[in-house]
């Protein structure tokens, strides 16, 4: 049995500890790309044995109705087009704006390039960043 906090909640899993992470929250948990302690990891090769204790966020913990500025500013910009890789993606950048704020086309390059996205979405990606940075600090102003 396999213990740990997934987006804010205590769950307990009862699969192999060496079941990829991908797995138990799509197969057994109905959920995807994730964040270990606040930091990007690639779910489908990090093993369920390593989150163990630890806190997992997925995209639908980011918001509990597509509010977080990533999500609004994904839509706004009509980015996914198939949207196979977007929660992936999301939560790239996710991390990266709590990281670096404002970050700069370079920045945004070097966060999220570890993200592949076979439609090849990236400019619209690149300017639902910058917008839901903007939201961000049209936010922190209001």
């Amino acid at each position: 049995m396999t213990s740990f906090a997934l987006n804010g909640k205590p769950v307990e899993v009862d699969v192999d500890p060496a079941t990829p992470l991908l797995w138990v929250l799509r197969d057994s948990l109905g959920l995807c790309t994730v964040h270990l302690d606040g930091k990007a990891i690639r779910s489908c090769v990090a093993p369920v044995s390593r989150v163990e204790g630890k806190h997992v966020t997925t995209i639908e913990g980011l918001s509990p109705d597509s509010s977080h500025p990533l999500q609004r500013a994904w839509m706004e910009i009509d980015v996914p087009q198939c949207g196979y890789c977007q929660s992936g993606q999301i939560m790239s950048a996710a991390v990266l704006l709590r990281e670096i704020p404002k970050p700069t086309d370079k920045d945004i390059d070097e966060a999220m390039g570890g993200n592949i996205c076979r439609c090849g979405t990236y400019p619209r990606i690149r300017r639902a960043i910058h917008r839901a940075a903007e939201m961000t600090t049209e936010k922190s102003k209001s």
